[in-house]
């Protein structure tokens, strides 16, 4: 079963899925954000190979 939102989500900042620490720059990038309020949480573009800070709000 597919589902399907139309919420959009705004990309915050971009990390490189081949860095030698993975992902946590972008771990740590979305904890400081949380840290000022800001709903931020980590997930990987398989496309572009990269991992990406996004929020489901606009900022």
């Amino acid at each position: 079963m597919a589902v399907t939102t139309s919420q959009t989500r705004t990309v915050l900042e971009r990390f490189p899925a081949g860095h030698p620490r993975g992902s946590w720059p972008a771990d740590e990038y979305a904890a400081a954000q949380r840290a000022q309020g800001r709903d931020a949480h980590v997930v990987m573009d398989l496309g572009s190979d990269q991992f990406l800070v996004v929020t489901d709000t606009a900022h």
